[in-house]
């Protein structure tokens, strides 16, 4: 039996490696494609990693893969809240003097500015 585990062991792996369909590999090295796909199957279950989906050789079959939507990236900007409830919107970040006096002024006493 561990000779046969083996053998299929590495016809897997080849077909991972080689980067083709289990179908097309099956032909070409004159093995059953339904014992590729049982051994497949097995040694990842008994291994416990998940065994690839091959579209090519089930096509209309349920993919794991999930669609993602990626939004295009929103601008980098700044929000500055001053404690009179003045809220300062700014497209890009400004220089940290800049902010140094913003912040100076607004935190200052009345009266000692």
């Amino acid at each position: 039996m561990i000779h046969k585990v083996e053998f299929w062991a590495a016809h897997v792996e080849a077909v991972r490696l080689a980067g083709v369909s289990a179908s097309e590999y099956a032909k070409q090295h004159g093995l059953a494609v339904k014992s590729l796909y049982y051994w497949r199957h097995k040694l990842a279950v008994t291994s416990n990693i998940a065994p690839s989906v091959d579209r090519a050789a089930k096509p209309g079959s349920a993919s794991k893969f999930v669609a993602l939507q990626v939004a295009a990236p929103r601008p980098v900007g700044c929000t500055l809240n001053l404690p009179s409830g003045l809220r300062l919107e700014m497209s890009a970040l400004p220089s940290p003097e800049w902010l140094a006096a913003v912040g100076r002024t607004a935190y200052a006493t009345p009266g000692r500015r």
